[in-house]
């Protein structure tokens, strides 16, 4: 055995301090993945928010959306990579080609390892990709959510379209003015676990709990899973179980054109209303031959666009995700983090035959 000098016990120390460390940075400097700065979730970290501190350059921002081949949310990730760009950082998009709970987690754990400054993320299951995301707020990368929301521990903020209550309440509002508050009626969803949807649909179900509803019946909720075919063949089903249905929601954009595109060419075109959420790209044919009256969505370009400046805002010390911090999103001006880390983009668009013509995405 040998003896216990000072000098011994002091390089043992020091070992085992390093051997400790090594999983997180090793013991050759301070690096962005030795920096133990938790930021706690939506509620902030201990950190100072400094609003007059400039942006940062050469920041690298990642958006991870549901799923890679998602039309909407390539809109939204392309329009957040450009809005980099305008502040002299860099961003991309990566992500799963299946919408399944788990299927976000090995690219959250790339992106760590590549060091990224900011990851977004619009999360599958609330639950599946926080241990991941956690481990990247650790390591001083900050985490935006948007779209759909995670965990609130797990980011710093989330990016809203709108309120999750004024979109449910008034796609419930929209479908029984239609048909005449009368009737059976559907919801064609995306995923069982995703966070923006299962919000809506309780506030969908909530609305439909007061009186001037007594008459609509809510008899089936389906998921297509954000998949064309899927949620093509849930409408075929739907209206196969139920015969009598008078009208589906579908706050999904895949799943609204994939329902569209069914009754389109069913007997039940003009007699099954169909409302919900959907790009005026995807649905224009189907207003313009009398499948859809109306539709709603918020311009997924400024979601994207808000987001990256968002995440930039964190990055650069600017906010920490606490409620009532301020920060400039570019051209879109001045927003305002709401309880847990929330900002709302703004209220959505209805469109119609009247508007249709004046967007395009």
């Amino acid at each position: 055995m040998f003896p216990h000098t000072p000098a011994r016990r002091r390089a043992a120390a020091t070992a085992a301090a390093c051997a400790l460390a090594v999983a997180l940075a090793g013991c050759s400097g301070t690096t962005k993945d030795s920096v133990e700065k938790s930021s706690g979730g939506a509620q902030g970290s201990n950190a100072k928010a400094d609003p007059d501190a400039p942006l940062k350059k050469n920041l690298k921002v990642a958006f991870l959306p549901k799923q890679i081949n998602n039309p909407y949310e390539k809109i939204v990730d392309e329009a957040g990579i450009e809005a980099a760009k305008e502040y002299g950082g860099t961003g991309k998009e990566v992500g799963p080609s299946d919408a399944s709970a788990s299927s976000q987690v090995s690219y959250i754990n790339t992106l760590i390892q590549q060091r990224q400054d900011a990851i977004l993320i619009a999360a599958n299951d609330p639950n599946a990709v926080c241990g991941p995301l956690k481990q990247a707020m650790k390591r001083d990368i900050k985490v935006v959510a948007y779209d759909s929301d995670t965990a609130k521990d797990c980011r710093q903020l989330f990016i809203n379209q709108a309120s999750s209550e004024e979109i449910g309440r008034s796609l419930v509002r929209n479908l029984g003015k239609q048909i005449g508050y009368r009737g059976e009626i559907a919801i064609l969803s995306a995923t069982q676990n995703a966070t923006n949807q299962n919000a809506w649909i309780a506030f969908m179900k909530d609305e439909l709990n007061k009186p001037q509803y007594k008459d609509m019946k809510l008899v089936k909720v389906a998921y297509g899973d954000d998949a064309d075919q899927k949620s093509f063949q849930q409408t075929q089903g739907l209206l196969q179980a139920y015969p009598d249905l008078k009208g589906i929601i579908s706050p999904t954009t895949v799943g609204i054109a994939a329902a569209a595109r069914y009754l389109s060419d069913s007997s039940y075109r003009g007699k099954v209303v169909l409302n919900g959420l959907g790009t005026p790209n995807q649905m224009r044919k189907y207003v313009k031959d009398g499948t859809v009256e109306q539709f709603s969505l918020w311009d997924p370009k400024k979601l994207g666009y808000l987001g990256s400046y968002a995440a930039a805002a964190l990055a650069s010390g600017q906010i920490t995700g606490a409620e009532g911090e301020k920060f400039t999103a570019g051209k879109l001006g001045e927003y305002t983090i709401g309880k847990d880390g929330e900002v709302i983009l703004g209220p959505p668009t209805v469109f119609s035959k009247d508007n249709i013509d004046d967007f395009d995405f």
